[in-house]
């Protein structure tokens, strides 16, 4: 019982947060900085969860194949290819470290 209780405040707090942004009056929206904040925010949640995946293993930080991945992205980034091969490159080199490693 206690997960459908879970499941209900969850559900209803992000009711909540969604009605919340649907009455924010238009001229908050407007001002710069907060147009500005909008359009940095998803790039930055991004970053901060690709290097918890990457970097972090519980409480403790690691360096292992998946660090190798996201540097061969990096690489293929700056080389200019485009997404898929970049997302394959990145799984490619971190599927073969961890085949050589074991």
């Amino acid at each position: 019982m206690n997960t459908w209780i879970a499941v209900g405040a969850t559900a209803l707090s992000c009711y909540a947060v969604k009605l919340a942004g649907l009455l924010v009056p238009v001229g908050v929206l407007e001002r710069p900085l907060v147009r500005r904040l909008a359009a940095l925010l998803p790039v930055a949640l991004l970053a901060a969860l690709t290097a918890q995946q990457t970097f972090a293993d519980g409480h403790a930080l690691m360096l292992d194949a998946r660090a190798a991945g996201l540097g061969a992205a990096a690489v293929a980034l700056v080389l200019r290819a485009p997404f898929l091969v970049v997302v394959g490159v990145a799984v490619l080199v971190t599927a073969g470290l961890r085949a050589l490693t074991g």
